[in-house]
């Protein structure tokens, strides 16, 4: 399977990076994380490579690595279809104390917008 991970420094999408991976290693998954500008995160986007190549080299997986320019959310869906992957995976989604899930406004946009399967990971 062909699939795209983004990432923007948030501790959910770090975890999705950490289950991806994992599946990658596994299913031999064709692998594309695309590191996006997150304006709720302090991380760096060098600081999230940083991190993303240590658990790719960790896990032993070989992915493509990349910066996408732009608005997150829009630039994650046009990749996702203009580079035939299968699906996009996201890190997010939490639970109100009133048992709903949230989720932040980049995924939203991309669950709501993407023609391919999207992946939630929480």
């Amino acid at each position: 399977m062909k699939v795209l991970l983004g990432i923007g420094g948030s501790e959910d999408s770090y975890h999705a990076l950490e289950r991806t991976v994992e599946r990658a290693a596994v299913a031999d998954d064709e692998l594309t994380v695309a590191i996006v500008e997150n304006p709720n995160s302090d991380a760096t986007p060098e600081e999230i490579e940083t991190r993303v190549r240590n658990q790719l080299e960790a896990a032993n997986v070989d992915a493509d690595v990349r910066h996408v320019e732009g608005d997150p959310g829009s630039s994650l869906v046009d990749l996702a279809e203009s580079g035939g992957f299968d699906q996009l995976v996201l890190g997010g989604g939490q639970r109100s104390p009133m048992g709903k899930i949230s989720i932040g406004s980049i995924a939203e946009f991309v669950l709501l917008n993407s023609h391919k399967t999207v992946k939630l990971v929480r």
